[in-house]
């Protein structure tokens, strides 16, 4: 069971780490930070619950079952945090978001409190790492810490489903998948954990053992429900970003042809070191150095060449932006070769305006691009660059 339970709690909290990325640009932010929190209390409500978690705590204090007001304890703060979350993530005015989130703390924290004590007052010699629930169902103030614990998660768990369920009512796309996942691990929860926590413990306060459901059937669902939860929470923030990175790491990759062949002119400033940047920083900084080496390739386009392919495009039967494109592809390539090799810019050089200048963000870009690639280099393109008295540099990655 140990592993089961690592394994949930090694998910949660990579999740919180994918989403605290940026610790510097996410702490202000009381949602992300609140999700954070939310997701790293989950997964650590895993670790402390995992048998051999229990038994080396109770190992390290020397105190019998001190794992369990501990488990317990983060449990409890864990289920405040949902309450916290779901407070910032609905919004509304500051005021009434911040009465939600001390009604929250003011309700757990004498909880968390009175499970320290009952546990104190209790006499539980007996070492159980797995069924202490069951074991001390009779014992006094065991007893009392044992019902208070899981009462005060079913009302975070119900007040969780209940809210996402009236929300999701209102909200449509991505949010309202969230609320429903969460909802699904909220029936998960309730059914799944609590239920069966509930059934053998009060089986043991009639006289009947039925342990098997809070040793073997509670723990993987409460993994599955915390699971969902995660993901309810993160879905709709992370899966929008991880498709606009796709997307620029698509694009990054598809811009390869025009940096290659335009890359030596540039003189934009590179990007400050850092060993990890995501592809939409990437892709930013590839658009600012080929617009860079575009402007500098600028005296050299030469309209004979653009005319002369444009032609030929358009008798082969390309419509009139395939045709343009293309011709605007040889005219660059041409402009790259003579820069490359130092020659004088054109006499007259072309007035003509891109199209992956007209347009915004990076479909001009890659179009031109792809053209080029389809394009044959004039000729050798070495090292040079547009003037004679600046210092060939290769392209910045």
């Amino acid at each position: 069971m140990s592993l089961v339970v690592y394994l949930a709690g090694a998910v949660l909290l990579l999740s919180a780490a994918v989403l605290f990325h940026r610790p510097q640009s996410a702490t202000p932010n009381p949602l992300t930070a609140s999700t954070c929190v939310t997701i790293t209390l989950g997964a650590t409500v895993f670790v402390c619950s995992a048998p051999v978690t229990l038994a080396a705590v109770n190992d390290l204090t020397g105190i019998p079952n001190f794992g369990a007001p501990l488990t317990y304890g983060m449990l409890s703060a864990y289920s405040c945090s949902v309450l916290i979350l779901l407070a910032y993530w609905r919004g509304g005015p500051p005021a009434r978001v911040r009465r939600q989130v001390l009604r929250s703390i003011a309700l757990y924290a004498p909880l968390i409190v009175t499970l320290i004590v009952l546990f104190t007052l209790a006499d539980a010699p007996t070492e159980r790492l797995t069924d202490l629930d069951t074991y001390y169902a009779n014992t006094p103030y065991m007893r009392e810490m044992i019902v208070l614990y899981l009462l005060g998660h079913t009302a975070a768990i119900v007040a969780m489903a209940v809210v996402c369920l009236k929300w999701a009512r209102e909200v449509t796309g991505l949010l309202r998948t969230g609320l429903l996942l969460m909802i699904v691990g909220a029936l998960l929860d309730l059914l799944g954990f609590q239920l069966t926590k509930y059934t053998a413990v009060v089986a043991r306060w009639t006289g009947h053992d039925l342990d098997f459901l809070s040793t073997n059937v509670a723990p993987p669902m409460a993994a599955l429900a915390a699971l969902l939860f995660s993901v309810g929470y993160v879905l709709p923030r992370l899966l929008p970003a991880a498709v606009a990175h796709g997307r620029g790491l698509r694009d990054h990759r598809r811009l390869r042809p025009l940096w290659t062949r335009v890359g030596f002119v540039s003189v934009a400033p590179k990007p400050p070191v850092s060993w990890w940047r995501l592809p939409e920083e990437r892709l930013h900084w590839r658009e600012v150095a080929i617009h860079d080496a575009l402007l500098a390739l600028a005296p050299y386009f030469d309209d004979r060449v653009r005319s002369r392919v444009l032609a030929a495009a358009l008798g082969e039967g390309r419509t009139a932006h395939e045709a343009r494109v293309a011709a605007e592809a040889a005219m660059l390539a041409e402009a790259a070769r003579r820069a490359a090799a130092l020659e004088e810019p054109c006499a007259t050089p072309s007035t003509h305006r891109l199209h992956a200048t007209e347009v915004s963000g990076t479909a001009g870009l890659v179009e031109l691009a792809q053209a080029l690639a389809r394009t044959p280099v004039p000729g050798p393109v070495g090292e040079g660059t547009v003037k004679p008295s600046m210092a060939a540099e290769s392209p910045p990655s």
